[in-house]
Protein backbone atom coordinates (compact mmCIF):
# COMPACT_ATOMS: atom_id res chain seq x y z
CA UNK A 1 0.00 0.00 0.00
CA UNK A 2 1.55 3.78 -1.01
CA UNK A 3 0.70 6.66 0.93
CA UNK A 4 0.01 9.75 -0.88
CA UNK A 5 0.95 13.97 0.63
CA UNK A 6 -0.80 16.10 -1.85
CA UNK A 7 0.52 19.54 -2.43
CA UNK A 8 -2.70 21.88 -3.80
CA UNK A 9 -2.37 24.99 -5.50
CA UNK A 10 1.20 26.48 -3.96
CA UNK A 11 1.34 28.77 -6.75
CA UNK A 12 2.83 32.44 -7.03
CA UNK A 13 -0.34 33.77 -7.68
CA UNK A 14 -1.52 32.40 -3.62
CA UNK A 15 1.80 32.93 -2.15
CA UNK A 16 3.21 36.20 -3.47
CA UNK A 17 0.96 37.13 -5.90
CA UNK A 18 -2.39 38.41 -6.85
CA UNK A 19 -4.20 36.52 -4.29
CA UNK A 20 -1.11 36.29 -1.92
CA UNK A 21 -2.04 36.21 1.88
CA UNK A 22 0.49 36.68 4.97
CA UNK A 23 -0.90 33.43 5.68
CA UNK A 24 0.27 31.64 2.86
CA UNK A 25 3.61 32.67 3.01
CA UNK A 26 3.69 31.52 6.90
CA UNK A 27 2.68 27.88 6.37
CA UNK A 28 5.47 27.81 3.45
CA UNK A 29 8.40 26.75 5.60
CA UNK A 30 6.08 23.62 7.34
CA UNK A 31 4.44 22.66 3.89
CA UNK A 32 7.77 22.14 2.66
CA UNK A 33 9.21 20.54 6.12
CA UNK A 34 6.40 18.03 5.45
CA UNK A 35 6.82 17.00 2.26
CA UNK A 36 10.73 16.41 2.54
CA UNK A 37 9.41 13.95 5.41
CA UNK A 38 6.71 12.68 3.20
CA UNK A 39 9.47 12.11 0.21
CA UNK A 40 11.32 10.50 2.72
CA UNK A 41 8.70 8.33 4.08
CA UNK A 42 8.48 7.16 0.50
CA UNK A 43 5.26 8.80 0.14
CA UNK A 44 4.05 9.78 -3.28
CA UNK A 45 4.08 13.16 -3.58
CA UNK A 46 1.29 14.81 -5.99
CA UNK A 47 0.44 18.67 -7.12
CA UNK A 48 -2.72 20.56 -8.27
CA UNK A 49 -2.48 24.07 -9.79
CA UNK A 50 -4.91 26.02 -10.28
CA UNK A 51 -5.41 26.53 -13.72
CA UNK A 52 -7.43 29.25 -15.60
CA UNK A 53 -7.11 30.84 -19.37
CA UNK A 54 -6.95 34.91 -20.10
CA UNK A 55 -10.97 34.64 -20.42
CA UNK A 56 -11.05 34.10 -17.18
CA UNK A 57 -13.16 37.07 -15.87
CA UNK A 58 -16.05 36.35 -18.62
CA UNK A 59 -16.66 32.18 -16.20
CA UNK A 60 -18.80 31.99 -13.53
CA UNK A 61 -16.14 31.75 -10.99
CA UNK A 62 -14.41 34.98 -12.79
CA UNK A 63 -17.94 37.09 -12.36
CA UNK A 64 -17.71 35.73 -8.46
CA UNK A 65 -13.82 36.18 -7.80
CA UNK A 66 -12.44 38.98 -10.07
CA UNK A 67 -9.30 38.68 -9.64
CA UNK A 68 -7.31 37.27 -12.58
CA UNK A 69 -5.24 35.16 -11.02
CA UNK A 70 -3.38 31.54 -11.92
CA UNK A 71 -3.40 31.99 -16.03
CA UNK A 72 -1.81 28.72 -17.32
CA UNK A 73 2.25 29.50 -18.15
CA UNK A 74 2.20 32.78 -16.16
CA UNK A 75 4.63 33.13 -13.39
CA UNK A 76 1.48 33.50 -10.90
CA UNK A 77 0.66 30.07 -12.51
CA UNK A 78 3.77 28.60 -11.39
CA UNK A 79 4.30 26.23 -8.29
CA UNK A 80 6.72 28.03 -5.80
CA UNK A 81 10.44 28.20 -6.21
CA UNK A 82 10.78 26.60 -2.50
CA UNK A 83 8.49 23.27 -3.95
CA UNK A 84 9.92 23.02 -7.52
CA UNK A 85 12.61 20.54 -6.37
CA UNK A 86 10.49 18.79 -4.75
CA UNK A 87 7.94 18.54 -8.08
CA UNK A 88 10.48 17.15 -10.32
CA UNK A 89 9.03 13.57 -11.40
CA UNK A 90 5.88 13.89 -9.36
CA UNK A 91 2.08 14.28 -10.96
CA UNK A 92 0.95 17.34 -11.11
CA UNK A 93 -2.70 17.87 -11.64
CA UNK A 94 -4.14 21.08 -13.42
CA UNK A 95 -7.58 21.97 -12.56
CA UNK A 96 -9.90 24.36 -13.89
CA UNK A 97 -12.16 25.15 -10.83
CA UNK A 98 -11.99 24.10 -6.96
CA UNK A 99 -11.62 20.36 -7.10
CA UNK A 100 -10.07 18.16 -9.12
CA UNK A 101 -12.31 15.02 -10.45
CA UNK A 102 -9.33 13.82 -12.25
CA UNK A 103 -7.38 13.79 -9.11
CA UNK A 104 -10.10 11.74 -7.30
CA UNK A 105 -10.12 9.42 -10.52
CA UNK A 106 -6.56 8.87 -10.66
CA UNK A 107 -6.66 7.58 -6.79
CA UNK A 108 -9.15 5.68 -7.39
CA UNK A 109 -7.38 3.81 -10.46
CA UNK A 110 -4.29 3.52 -7.54
CA UNK A 111 -6.40 1.90 -4.66
CA UNK A 112 -7.71 -0.28 -7.51
CA UNK A 113 -4.32 -1.18 -8.50
CA UNK A 114 -2.06 -1.20 -5.55
CA UNK A 115 -4.29 0.00 -2.48
CA UNK A 116 -3.85 3.36 -0.78
CA UNK A 117 -2.94 3.70 3.14
CA UNK A 118 -3.34 7.29 3.59
CA UNK A 119 -3.77 10.19 1.62
CA UNK A 120 -2.69 13.84 3.43
CA UNK A 121 -3.23 17.62 2.15
CA UNK A 122 -1.48 20.33 2.72
CA UNK A 123 -1.65 23.94 0.73
CA UNK A 124 -3.87 26.54 -0.35
CA UNK A 125 -6.91 27.73 0.26
CA UNK A 126 -8.24 25.68 3.04
CA UNK A 127 -11.52 26.81 2.51
CA UNK A 128 -11.83 26.89 -1.26
CA UNK A 129 -9.59 24.18 -3.02
CA UNK A 130 -8.30 22.30 0.04
CA UNK A 131 -11.46 21.25 1.41
CA UNK A 132 -12.74 20.51 -2.10
CA UNK A 133 -10.08 18.02 -2.99
CA UNK A 134 -10.49 16.78 0.01
CA UNK A 135 -14.49 15.88 0.38
CA UNK A 136 -13.75 14.60 -2.98
CA UNK A 137 -11.52 12.42 -2.39
CA UNK A 138 -13.62 11.53 0.84
CA UNK A 139 -16.43 10.55 -1.19
CA UNK A 140 -14.36 8.36 -4.03
CA UNK A 141 -12.64 6.29 -1.16
CA UNK A 142 -14.33 7.02 2.12
CA UNK A 143 -12.30 3.30 3.32
CA UNK A 144 -9.05 4.86 3.04
CA UNK A 145 -8.02 7.77 5.64
CA UNK A 146 -7.30 11.14 4.60
CA UNK A 147 -5.97 13.96 6.71
CA UNK A 148 -5.08 17.51 6.49
CA UNK A 149 -2.40 19.86 7.93
CA UNK A 150 -3.74 22.13 10.39
CA UNK A 151 -0.29 23.87 9.87
CA UNK A 152 0.55 23.41 6.68
CA UNK A 153 -2.77 24.84 4.83
CA UNK A 154 -3.62 28.35 4.82
CA UNK A 155 -7.46 30.19 4.14
CA UNK A 156 -8.67 33.56 2.71
CA UNK A 157 -8.86 34.50 6.55
CA UNK A 158 -8.00 32.67 10.08
CA UNK A 159 -12.16 32.09 10.83
CA UNK A 160 -12.63 30.47 6.97
CA UNK A 161 -9.53 28.80 7.18
CA UNK A 162 -10.62 27.06 10.80
CA UNK A 163 -14.50 26.83 9.62
CA UNK A 164 -13.16 24.43 6.60
CA UNK A 165 -11.03 22.35 9.28
CA UNK A 166 -14.24 21.81 11.04
CA UNK A 167 -15.79 20.93 7.90
CA UNK A 168 -13.58 18.63 6.88
CA UNK A 169 -13.28 16.44 10.39
CA UNK A 170 -17.25 16.49 10.26
CA UNK A 171 -16.72 14.54 7.15
CA UNK A 172 -14.09 11.79 8.99
CA UNK A 173 -11.35 13.82 7.87
CA UNK A 174 -8.76 14.20 10.33
CA UNK A 175 -7.27 17.50 11.04
CA UNK A 176 -3.55 17.31 12.35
Amino acid sequence: MKNYFIIIDMQNDFVTGALGSPMAQEILPTLVDEAKAARARGEELIFTRDTHTPDYLSTQEGKNLPVTHCVKNTEGWQLVPELLPLAEGADIFDKPTFGSVALSEYLVRKNEEEGIGSITLAGVCTDICVVSNALLIKAALPEVPVCVLRGATAGVSKESHEAALVTMASCQIEVK
